[in-house]
């Protein structure tokens, strides 16, 4: 499985590549705004750090357009900084149809704002390169996230479409666990989410026990 970083925070994904060796980034615009840095400026750094990886990011086009020609001409603008990105569309009826007409012009796409299985099943059919379906909002309103996922990979499995599946909104561990045990691709979550996942409290507390005794232990 593969842990993508989702953020436009520099230092984030500085830090998130060196200690966790993640394997891409994923920017919307809540976190390019949470940078406190202009758009342009913010993806143009995110460029320079996976500069010469093979490493995705994916970035979203302006969330106002609702005609897809506006989505492939700014997806083109945005693909030109980087051969790493991936552009970001909503699973709009706009969003699925801009799919194939970018991929004709080598565009990669990552298809977002997946609620349902068969906005899913839409973007695979349109030939995006990933999927994001969306589980901490689901879970929220008391969906089952699970069986979504699952169904999500069932889908994919069962038709052998290419595209990959990352398992988005992630808000906690168990979150990841159960997107790795339902067989999706790749987890994106934020910075704060995986610092929690990656550590607990009993290895702590086992490990002070260890330090007890290696201190009461003559070495030689």
């Amino acid at each position: 499985m593969k842990f993508f970083l989702d953020s436009a925070k520099v230092d984030e994904i500085s830090y998130a590549l060196e200690m966790w060796n993640i394997d891409g980034v994923t920017t919307n615009p809540r976190h390019v705004n949470a940078s406190g840095k202009p758009f342009m400026q913010v993806i143009r750094e995110i460029a320079d750090i996976f500069r010469g990886t093979d490493k995705p990011v994916s970035v979203e086009v302006n969330p106002h357009h609702d005609k897809w020609q506006d989505m492939v001409a700014e997806a083109e603008k945005l693909a030109a900084i980087s051969p790493n990105f991936v552009i970001k569309l909503p699973a709009t009826e706009a969003g699925f149809k801009a799919i194939p007409v970018l991929g004709e012009k080598g565009i990669r796409v990552n298809l977002t704002l997946v609620f349902s299985a068969t906005q899913a099943l839409q973007a695979m059919r349109m030939g995006a390169y990933f999927v994001s379906p969306f589980i901490g909002w689901k879970e929220s309103n008391a969906e089952e996230v699970r069986d979504f996922i699952a169904d999500v990979t069932a889908i994919r499995d069962n038709f052998g479409y290419s595209t990959e599946i990352i398992v988005s909104a992630v808000r906690n561990g168990r979150q990841i666990a159960d997107a790795a045990v339902t067989g999706a691709d790749i987890v994106t979550a934020g910075f704060a989410v995986y610092k929690d996942a990656f550590d607990h409290p009993y290895t702590h507390v086992g490990l002070g026990k260890f330090q007890h005794f290696w201190d009461q232990t003559p070495y030689e």
